[in-house]
């Protein structure tokens, strides 16, 4: 198997989810570093129009969203696991309620002005406004939620993590899963990235003991590499052959078809190419890069919308 490449920075929230399933499963990677705001050229090349961050490649097989990114890992190392049998179903729900609700409260929340003023300390008035503008792009223009009401909500999400923890060490029994990584990133946010804001965690020392429990499992081990680099794989590398994988229609759109997939919020700009699998659970859409060469870009459905090229 072609070694794991993670291309994410280091402030993002859902990069750092995947980099401690990485350290809790003990697995080497790759690591390159990839700006934090359009334009992107290099990521690009590799997804096709897809920005948000993180992104895995293997060879030349691009994996987007951390949730299928998450099946991924645990597909080539299947332990320790994040689905226990006990709680598989319980553990994904929580995961993506923390993805899709306790993330965009505890962004607010940690974006208020003292936190923005905190993490874009030493920047230049031009990037911060940079930066500004790509984050309300990808939010498709709707406004940031006020921090006074994302306190209160912030507040209250963090006492039901605190509930969770009263009678084990994690959120759903005695090792972590994959609700543990996605509860993890926004509230890691607030601990290590803003501390002038991390004083709410105070009123949840569970909360606090956890994250501790948590950052304890480390990255694993990663080497550093360019762009050019990985990009140079991808050209050098043979996709995964997906032709064996049963193929579930929901859309009336056959193997073979042009399409575009595109996220359904955050991030909408889409991936265009040929579909060459739809799977229960996810999509993956060839394309060619003229640098990258042949690449299989893959998705998972929950999250994202498929329709037909126009």
């Amino acid at each position: 198997m072609s070694q794991l490449i993670l291309h994410h920075y280091p402030l993002s929230p859902f990069a750092e989810k995947v980099r401690l399933i990485l350290g809790y499963k003990q697995l080497s990677w790759q690591s390159v570093h990839i700006p934090m705001y359009m334009p992107k050229p290099d990521v690009v090349a590799l997804t096709g129009g897809h920005r948000r961050t993180p992104f895995m490649q293997i060879g030349a097989d691009i994996y987007c969203d951390t949730s299928l990114i998450c099946d991924v890992l645990e597909h080539l190392a299947p332990t320790p696991t994040l689905y226990p049998d006990a709680v598989k179903g319980a553990a994904r729900i929580v995961a993506q309620w923390a993805d899709s609700m306790l993330f965009p409260v505890a962004m607010a929340y940690n974006f208020q002005p003292a936190g923005a003023a905190h993490v874009l300390q030493g920047w230049s008035p031009e990037d911060v406004k940079v930066f500004v503008q790509d984050r309300t792009s990808m939010r498709g223009g709707a406004p940031r939620m006020p921090p006074a009401d994302a306190l209160g909500m912030y507040k209250s999400y963090l006492r039901r993590l605190s509930s969770m923890l009263e009678h084990h060490p994690f959120l759903l029994g005695d090792a972590p899963c994959v609700a543990d990584f996605s509860a993890y990133h926004p509230t890691w946010y607030t601990w290590r990235q803003v501390q002038p804001l991390a004083g709410i965690l105070d009123a949840t020392p569970h909360v606090r003991d956890w994250l501790a429990r948590m950052e304890k499992l480390g990255h694993g081990k990663h080497t550093d590499i360019s762009s050019t680099q990985a990009i140079q794989i991808a050209h050098d590398s043979t996709p995964f052959d997906v032709s064996h994988e049963t193929f579930v229609d929901h859309h009336g759109i056959a193997l073979g078809s042009q399409v575009v997939v595109t996220a359904e919020s955050f991030g909408l700009e889409p991936t265009a190419g040929e579909l060459v699998a739809a799977t229960r659970t996810r999509y993956t859409v060839r394309r060619t890069d003229e640098r990258a060469g042949t690449v299989h870009v893959h998705f998972p459905r929950v999250g994202f919308i498929l329709k037909k090229a126009e």
